[in-house]
């Protein structure tokens, strides 16, 4: 079991910067790809970021790409989103994900979210 807990959202003016943080319980955390994913008011959850156990690979949706960083630190069993050059539509609740396959059976976590929002 793994719980997730984020923090660091806030409000923000367009062009600005916010970094959110997950912290994981747990001392498998260094053992789970980690995801941050958003969801707007009236839409459907969407995938941002995420990162794999070492942190040498990750992946960014276009939305975002050259924008936002995604990185860990598994000493610290926390992963971060630095967003920059923040847009009104990047307002969203921002959820932190814990993902790993084991045995043929995936395991998935979700943190609780916290709240970004752009303003214009």
């Amino acid at each position: 079991q793994v719980q997730l807990v984020e923090s660091g959202g806030g409000s923000v003016q367009a062009g600005g910067s916010l970094r959110v943080s997950c912290a994981a319980s747990g001392r498998t955390f260094s053992s789970y790809r980690m995801g941050w994913f958003r969801q707007a008011p009236g839409k459907e959850r969407e995938f941002v970021a995420d990162i794999n156990w070492s942190g040498g690979s990750t992946y960014y949706a276009d939305s975002v790409k050259g924008r936002f960083t995604i990185s860990r630190d598994n000493a610290k069993n926390t992963v971060y989103l630095q967003m920059n050059s923040l847009k009104p539509e990047d307002t969203a609740v921002y959820y932190c994900n814990a993902r790993r396959v084991v045995a043929n059976v995936e395991y998935d976590y979700w943190g609780h979210g916290t709240q970004v929002t752009v303003s214009a």
